[in-house]
């Protein structure tokens, strides 16, 4: 018998590192190609894809960490691990599809590339030569990618003209409060947690979350440091953490000055820091000193010994570290409370050590790094007639319903999709899913699969996923600029978001040059070449950028003083706790009617409603869950499984009860994001979220809102 071998090849730059396997099979290439995850996540992980086939026949077969990757270090979630089943679900759209059913019905008929993208480009034109503001694009973080999010297409639309899109929906509250606070989104390097002493874990459950942060955190426990959990939720992070404080949704600026008021008090403060490196802060002490931990405590549903036992801790411990997620910012609230927590590590001295301070965002160390101007071309719009509109895109349901007026400025008639589920994820999604349903309303979704919003569009165009296409990727955990290369070809007749948008550009007669930029170019030019090194991204995929390791340990923030802001924002006043919209303490009225407060955190095995389509996870996640604290649940007539149904005056949802200490009392946790067709009464928890927006940076309130709960 004759043995075969396989070659097993690492695709990186021109070099090629080959090992040798035996196999008695006939011979086949296999090789690894350097990807990134593109998902939202702070994590960014270097992947390594593994191919499998000849040339036209080649197959993913495996899609693993990086081992060399220092944050990624071999490792990844559950979600991404299984990406190749997302890349070969047998539900992917892989041919240009033409609606022929109703919207909404998810009925359609193949059709080609010319037919698809003719049509929409005479559309597009029809609808700009009267007014090129009527057409919006809607689109988010279904891919991070610099080339594949925005790149060709912020080029396609500002040439246009149309509306330009506020993407708001997930995490402007705390990125505005961010950069009000320390003048940009930067915060201390993820990998230095493994050396505080005392770790804040607040808004955030990065077991599900950031897998890679949560190993850094149990290694600094294993080291003896102490973990907080800060959250309304007892979340998997919270179980292993050695406190949890599960404080009612949206009092966390409360928490934040009574803590600061215990530092004052128990005279904790780092003085010298203040002085040097911390401007406003008399303002802001007069501020705290108003909130003693019984009047906190009274406000967030706590006890006031925990939040003193808490002020000690985080006055007494060096270096003490704060983990800052979004989850926290998303009421109405959210921005002031975000400023009141980032500037606890400035009372304290925290920033002195490069293991102290606190990590929200790090995207802000990649602002001189990235040539956005290139990449999005906003100059293109001075070639328009007047600078166009901003749609707010968590009022999307609102704003597709409203008509012309001068205030407004034209009515939507056309939407174009991409990198978004607007039907399932934006709030009030009743409203979102009667104005996708308006027949007059032109739409095209760019997609993978068919979602809420691709069953109402009038054209889905199939996109490749990350596997098939090149693309750029900075992170907002970590500081290295990273390069994707494309495993495979594209399946069937997919093709990358950036190609669809030349394609559409060729055929509106867009003639300039930067419309011919191939998506490799994009992604290799995406750099400033003396911030990131091209040469290792091309070599390993990935490149640190040159940043401090103790950033504010002399302070230099990046404000105009190079001090922390206490109380000088520009426009902004003394941060303070903003009530709810939606409480017993900020409207009794309406919570006689729905008394439990309602979170919507992110089930375990989805990203959004990414992910709700793949077959296994979904199967882990059963159905649309409800939990409830026991005592609620008695109250009720309720027990775990029962079908319970979930309402306020916006609508209702139905899921099935999980009776649980996962749910403090006057708290239920809608796990979300399910898509309508899959839920279990074709809503989802959406259908109870409003579309008012945040003190600071025009966010959505999504952990805002009051619910009544009764057997279905």
């Amino acid at each position: 018998m004759v043995t075969a071998v396989t070659a097993i090849t690492t695709v990186t730059a021109a070099t090629v590192v080959t090992a040798v396997v035996a196999n008695t099979a006939a011979a086949e290439l296999t090789r690894v190609v350097q990807a990134v995850c593109p998902h939202d996540c702070p994590d960014t992980c270097a992947l390594h894809v593994t191919v499998q086939g000849a040339a036209g026949a080649e197959r993913v077969i495996r899609v693993a960490g990086d081992p060399a990757h220092p944050p990624t270090q071999g490792v990844l979630c559950t979600k991404v691990s299984r990406y190749a089943e997302r890349c070969y679900a047998p539900d992917r759209v892989l041919t240009p599809l033409k609606r022929v059913g109703k919207k909404g019905e998810g009925r359609f008929v193949p059709c080609n590339w010319d037919e698809a993208l003719d049509d929409i480009a005479r559309r597009l034109l029809a609808i700009s030569a009267r007014e090129p503001q009527a057409i919006l694009p809607y689109s988010y973080a279904g891919t991070m990618g610099l080339v594949q999010g925005d790149g060709m297409a912020a080029r396609f639309f500002h040439r246009l003209g149309a509306s330009l899109l506020d993407r708001s929906i997930c995490s402007q509250a705390g990125a505005d409060a961010l950069v009000a606070t320390y003048g940009a989104k930067v915060g201390m390097h993820a990998e230095h947690f493994v050396h505080s002493r005392l770790i804040l874990i607040w808004g955030s459950n990065p077991i599900t979350s950031s897998v890679h942060f949560w190993n850094l955190a149990q290694q600094a426990k294993r080291a003896g440091a102490r973990l907080v959990c800060i959250d309304p939720r007892r979340t998997e992070t919270a179980e292993k953490c050695h406190q949890h404080i599960a404080l009612l949704p949206g009092t966390d600026g409360a928490l934040a000055l009574a803590l600061m008021h215990e530092l004052i008090h128990n005279d904790a403060l780092d003085h010298d820091y203040i002085a040097q490196h911390v401007e406003g802060w008399p303002a802001l002490r007069e501020r705290a000193l108003q909130w003693p931990p019984e009047r906190a405590a009274a406000v967030c549903g706590i006890s006031a010994e925990e939040v003193r036992t808490l002020a000690l801790a985080y006055g007494s411990t060096r270096p003490a570290a704060i983990r800052l997620n979004y989850g926290m910012q998303r009421v109405r609230g959210g921005g002031n409370a975000t400023r009141l927590i980032a500037m606890l590590p400035c009372l304290v001295g925290a920033w002195r050590q490069p293991a102290g301070g606190l990590l929200l965002s790090a995207s802000g160390w990649f602002a001189d790094a990235k040539r956005t101007a290139w990449l999005q071309r906003p100059d293109l719009l001075d070639k328009v007639a007047a600078h166009p509109r901003t749609i707010n895109m968590v009022t999307i349901g609102d704003d597709l319903l409203r008509p012309a007026s001068p205030a407004f400025g034209p009515r939507i008639e056309a939407v174009v999709v991409y990198n978004s589920n607007p039907v399932a994820v934006a709030p009030e999604s009743a409203k979102v899913a009667q104005g996708f349903a308006r027949e007059d309303l032109f739409t095209v979704v760019l997609e993978h699969f068919l979602t809420d919003t691709a069953d109402h569009a009038d054209y889905v165009l199939p996109a490749t996923t990350q596997l098939e296409h090149w693309d750029a990727h900075l992170s907002y955990g970590h500081t290295y600029a990273m390069l994707n290369r494309p495993a495979i070809a594209p399946l069937g007749q997919a093709r990358s978001n950036a190609q669809i948008f030349r394609d559409l550009a060729a055929r509106m007669g867009f003639a300039e040059p930067c419309f011919a930029d191939s998506d490799e170019a994009m992604a290799r030019g995406a750099w400033v070449s003396d911030k990131v090194d091209a040469a290792a991204l091309d070599a390993q995929g990935w490149s640190k950028l040159a940043t401090p390791e103790a950033p504010f340990a002399h302070g230099g923030f990046p404000t105009p003083s190079g001090k922390a802001r206490a109380a000088q924002a520009p426009g902004l006043g003394v941060p303070d706790h903003v009530p709810n919209y939606e409480s017993a303490l900020s409207s009794p009225a309406l919570a006689a009617r729905y008394p439990l407060a309602m979170i919507s955190p992110p089930a375990r095995h989805f990203l959004n409603s990414t992910f709700v389509n793949v077959a296994s996870l979904r199967a882990a996640e059963k159905e649309p869950r409800l939990e409830m604290h026991a005592d609620d649940a008695a109250a009720r007539g309720i027990t775990s499984g029962h079908t319970v149904r979930v309402f306020n005056d916006r609508g209702s949802y139905v899921a099935k009860a999980d009776v649980s200490d996962r749910a403090r009392p006057g708290v239920v946790n809608g796990l979300g994001i399910w898509w309508r067709k899959h839920g279990l009464n074709g809503t989802n928890v959406n259908q109870l979220t409003h579309q008012r927006l945040t003190d600071i940076g025009r966010a959505p309130s999504f952990y805002d809102c009051l619910v009544e709960v009764e057997r279905n």
